[in-house]
């Protein structure tokens, strides 16, 4: 099983970046799809998360309105971005793509309820 991020990279505040995680190596039917970041210093924390349809997401409240998770399950690699707007420097951080089964939303925003991870794209944001 493979979850690889890409998209990370150096941006002005104010700016955007779209970050791509490609999940493949097994089925992804049912599970949750979800981004978390760390930035240096500080432990890993949620950023959004989306359902297996696609239908429904959940951001934490630092992102909300500025951030948008999407899923494209149509090819056997799964696809998940996270569109970030209107950056800022707190946004600093490794980002991290991953999948597991949640059974509800309290759950998803917790770390070790997420069976797969990918390697992290860093994304920094200048002020």
């Amino acid at each position: 099983v493979q979850l690889v991020e890409s998209g990370g990279g150096l941006v002005q505040a104010g700016g955007s970046l779209r970050l791509s995680c490609a999940a493949s190596g097994r089925t992804f039917v049912g599970y949750t799809m979800a981004w978390f970041r760390q930035a240096a210093g500080k432990e890993r924390e949620f950023v959004a998360g989306v359902i297996w349809s696609g239908d429904r997401s959940y951001y934490d409240d630092s992102v909300k309105g500025r951030f948008t998770i999407s899923r494209d399950n149509a090819k056997n690699t799964v696809m998940v971005y996270l569109q970030m707007n209107s950056l800022k420097p707190e946004d600093t951080a490794v980002y991290y793509c991953a999948a597991g089964v949640i059974s509800r939303w309290s759950a998803a925003m917790s770390q070790e309820n997420y069976d797969y991870w990918g390697q992290g794209t860093q994304v920094t944001v200048s002020s």
